[in-house]
């Protein structure tokens, strides 16, 4: 019970079968895991795949169950054909097998990460929200008027390309409100400096 570390709850629940046809009596879809190919005709997916199709049966009211087999030997065919869709974990072939624990955490977490409405990226906690578009659009008119001061945009026939690649890379850095009160710093810094030098 130990090795649960706070999962007692669902060892609690577990259930003991004589077999895996007892086993999946109940269940209205099994999902068995392999990691090699069968003399068998079934829909093999991937974790991610099969664990977004499982949520679409329970969502209709379906009993699923997935099926892991021992690890020293796996699932056999007579225990494959209790299913009828395989999943299959995408491997180095030459090192396919795994753990049972290795292979229910995998499951496990495409079955988390399944659910998540999350966004796939977000801004750290510790970071200022996101620059505004006038913030950035300030930033760059700070920027290009100390280039212009400093000569870096002497040349006319390339000024143009120059101030559309600079503001195209500002747009792309996702600054946030904090950075641009920053880079606005070092502009005004930098600007000291060479009058300082002059």
């Amino acid at each position: 019970m130990r090795a649960a570390s706070g999962a007692d709850v669902v060892l609690e629940k577990a259930a003991l079968f004589d077999t895996v046809a007892a086993a999946v009596a109940d269940l209205e879809r099994v999902v068995a895991t392999t990691a090699r190919n069968r003399e068998l005709t079934q829909r093999i997916l991937t974790p991610r795949q099969a664990t977004a199709e499982i949520r679409g049966w329970i969502g209709r009211g379906e009993k699923v169950g997935i099926l892991f087999g021992p690890e020293r030997t796996g699932l056999t065919n007579d225990d494959m054909v209790q299913a009828d869709t395989a999943l299959s974990i995408p491997l180095n072939p030459q090192f396919s097998s795994l753990n049972i624990a290795q292979a229910v955490l995998l499951v496990a977490y495409e079955w988390a990460i399944a659910g998540v409405e999350a966004p796939a990226e977000r801004l750290s906690d510790y970071a200022t929200r996101p620059a505004t578009k006038d913030e950035l659009q300030n930033l760059f008119d700070h920027l290009e008027r100390a280039l212009d001061q400093s000569g870096f945009l002497r040349h006319k026939a390339m000024r143009p390309a120059m101030v559309q690649n600079l503001r195209a890379f500002l747009q792309r850095a996702g600054m946030t409100e904090q950075e641009v009160r920053s880079f606005h710093g070092v502009i005004k810094y930098l600007g000291k400096g060479k009058h300082s030098e002059e």
